[in-house]
């Protein structure tokens, strides 16, 4: 089967999910999508190299409904995979969905018809409900999305703007603009929402249309501080493009070290990327101590604000991490002069 095949007609929406090793949550998720009231779309199911039972369950499922395709492939890692789904899609919409996630029964119902009551928006997404591994209630506060366009671009630079799952998003767009990019590994969403920007108007629906999944081992927590650094280098990248027409970042393969920013994207990327990593991350003692402590110390040579770094020092200090912490001081008090 190809995208290009006439004499298959295309369905309104092809549903785009890559999995790795979700046997324990793909069954529900699955049957959430199969359970739509709008039912005219085809549900590939890109298998990226599980080691789990996952494959197997979506070819049960598959056998019995002729709506799903499995593509099984050797590991290729999201983005590539992602990519891969796009390239495939028959549909002139793609509906983004995780394989841990659970879909409302009328998501694509409602996503449809606000994408033909406004056809210069390209993509919707929604707000959403929090499961545990479990699959029951999270405790996590709401996050309150911006709803129209205009309140999205004013909270383009940090604000959560967009759940991925929930995304229902026009082929073309995401096509021409040229997929995710490999380089933005974790961060391979916002960046490309950021290049959307630019092209087309966008909005989230008020409704809770997704039931998003929290656990220990997703990438918001396994990999908070190359999400959040690569995130600042996007949006550097995005003011690039708005304010010379030229992304310095594209065609990378990966994206440089912090410490060579400032020659890539210009005086103060470095500093500003270390701050939105200390932002993120200033009640992570944890993180701080580890994985984020070059930002923290390069943070404070930046010439940060002191109050609240003295306050990070206590932090490390109750946390268990006494060397961190008296390192923090020492750094604060030279740079204090």
């Amino acid at each position: 089967m190809t995208t290009s095949d006439p004499a298959i007609r295309a369905p309104a929406v092809t549903v785009a999910t890559s999995m790795y090793n979700a046997a324990a949550t793909l069954a529900p998720a699955i049957e959430s999508v199969l359970a739509q009231t709008f039912g005219d779309f085809e549900f590939l199911i890109l298998d990226d190299g599980s080691t789990d039972e996952s494959r197997a369950i979506a070819q049960r499922y598959a056998a019995q409904d002729s709506r799903i395709r499995l593509i099984a492939m050797p590991r290729q890692g999201l983005i590539r995979s992602l990519n891969q789904l796009f390239a495939e899609a028959r549909a002139p919409l793609v509906a983004r969905f995780d394989a841990d996630d659970i879909c409302m029964p009328q998501r694509f119902e409602r996503q449809l018809a606000f994408l033909a009551d406004h056809p210069d928006h390209g993509l919707v997404a929604s707000e959403t409900t929090f499961i545990d591994q479990r699959g029951a209630a999270a405790s996590n506060p709401p996050i309150h999305r911006p709803l129209d366009h205009e309140a999205i671009l004013g909270q383009l630079e940090g604000g959560p703007i967009l759940c991925h799952s929930a995304v229902m998003v026009r082929t073309d767009l995401v096509r021409a603009a040229g997929g995710y990019r490999q380089a933005y590994i974790h961060a391979e969403d916002y960046d490309l929402w950021l290049r959307l920007a630019g092209q087309t108007r966008m909005a989230n629906l008020p409704e809770c249309l997704l039931a998003y999944r929290i656990t220990a081992s997703q990438v918001s927590t396994r990999h908070v501080v190359i999400q959040v650094r690569h995130a600042a280098i996007a949006w550097l990248a995005h003011c690039a493009r708005r304010d010379t027409g030229r992304d310095p970042t594209a065609g990378l393969e990966a994206l440089p070290g912090i410490d060579a920013l400032d020659d890539l994207l210009g005086p103060g990327s470095a500093a500003y990327v270390r701050k939105r990593t200390i932002d993120r991350l200033l009640y992570a003692p944890d993180r701080l101590a580890d994985d984020a402590w070059t930002d923290l110390i390069g943070h404070i040579a930046d010439g940060a604000p002191k109050d609240r770094l003295w306050r990070v020092a206590m932090r490390l200090l109750k946390a268990g991490y006494p060397w961190r912490a008296a390192l923090v001081a020492a750094s604060l008090i030279r740079h204090a002069a």
